[in-house]
């Protein structure tokens, strides 16, 4: 699984709130919801986060290997 909480962590170290990445920036509200939901983003909106916030991807995303379930 992929996880957008180092995002969030960035942008508040960086000073860039949700409102600069939609009217400054030109993020898409949609967007913002998905990478709060940790939903699938395209590698262009990756990459445009990492400009924005002149960052690394590992400052963007994180990977989270998925836990086996068991079966009962």
């Amino acid at each position: 699984m992929i996880s957008y909480d180092p995002l969030w962590n960035t942008m508040k170290r960086k000073g860039i709130s949700q409102y600069r990445l939609i009217h400054d920036f030109g993020v898409s509200a949609g967007q913002i919801s998905r990478l709060r939901a940790n939903q699938n983003v395209s590698t262009h909106t990756l990459n445009f986060l990492c400009q924005i916030l002149q960052c690394e991807l590992s400052d963007v995303a994180m990977f989270i290997e998925d836990t086996p379930q068991e079966d009962e």
